[in-house]
């Protein structure tokens, strides 16, 4: 008998909430989770796994990335320039609820084979 493999969104779902734990547990509060954002008929919009704040006020856009193990570069170099051009549009379309947006970064934490590695400050907008 064989066992049945987890579903991608399974899998996925299982990453975030692991990561959303970490994050909570060095002081970050959740703001939004799966906040998603479509650019119109045909064109891909975007969507951001995790949105929380720093204690300090800082928002953080989070995304959560999960590989079975680190061959080909692993989950954090799987963030490549479309992913975050769409991660910039979500976020930059979340920001337009605050009149003044706070300080912003965009964060990854990738599992590498159950292995959490949370790199802060991954990308930038520019």
């Amino acid at each position: 008998m064989f066992t049945k493999r987890a579903t991608t969104k399974a899998t996925g779902d299982a990453a975030e909430d692991a990561a959303l734990a970490h994050l909570r547990a060095q002081g970050m509060l959740l703001v939004e989770r799966n906040y998603r954002v479509a650019r119109g008929p045909g064109g891909r919009g975007g969507e951001i796994d995790l949105i929380l704040r720093e204690p300090d006020g800082t928002l953080v856009f989070v995304e959560v990335r999960a590989r079975r193990d680190g061959r080909f570069g692993g989950a954090a170099a799987s963030v490549g320039a479309a992913k975050r051009g769409r991660l910039l549009f979500a976020a930059q379309h979340f920001l337009l609820r605050y009149p003044a947006p706070p300080p912003c970064r965009f964060d990854v934490v990738a599992l590498d084979g159950g292995r959490l590695e949370w790199h802060r400050a991954a990308f930038d907008a520019s």
